[in-house]
């Protein structure tokens, strides 16, 4: 399940690639364009600063925006700065393996081979799905 701080910075991120040109956005637009709790969201958008996909920048005309071209920036680079793995099991991640407690040998486990399947596909279509890609085939976020 996709946790609630990532489809936020999701909606967060894509915002922030549709007016891409324009330069920052304040946390008050991003998170009534977001629908997010304000509060929330200026944790969440702090993780991904810390994680190098948003800079900020204060005063007047200050806000977020993305740190490389939105292009650059996957749905699984977003989902794996504030979930870790996309693996169902660590002994499925690329990322952040470890043998599972309940498998004595992941070699002869035969649970693994559809975990590590499972975990390409969803790898596959989330570090396809780039923020650029998202932007140009979602419309526009609305103020309400």
């Amino acid at each position: 399940m996709l946790s609630r701080r990532s489809r936020y910075a999701l909606r967060a991120l894509i915002h922030l690639a549709q007016r891409e040109a324009e330069g920052p956005a304040s946390i008050a637009e991003i998170a009534r364009l977001a629908s997010a709790p304000r509060k929330f969201l200026e944790a969440i958008l702090l993780d991904l600063k810390n994680h190098n996909l948003l800079v900020s920048s204060r005063g007047r005309s200050g806000g977020y925006q993305l740190a490389t071209a939105a292009e650059a920036i996957s749905f699984a680079d977003v989902i794996r700065a504030l979930d870790g793995p996309l693996a169902l099991a660590p002994c499925a991640s690329k990322t952040a393996f470890r043998p599972c407690e309940a498998c004595p040998d992941v070699a002869t486990c035969p649970v693994h081979p559809a975990l590590v399947a499972a975990r390409e596909a969803v790898a596959a279509v989330l570090e396809g799905w780039t923020l650029a890609r998202a932007a140009r085939e979602a419309p526009p976020f609305q103020i309400s």
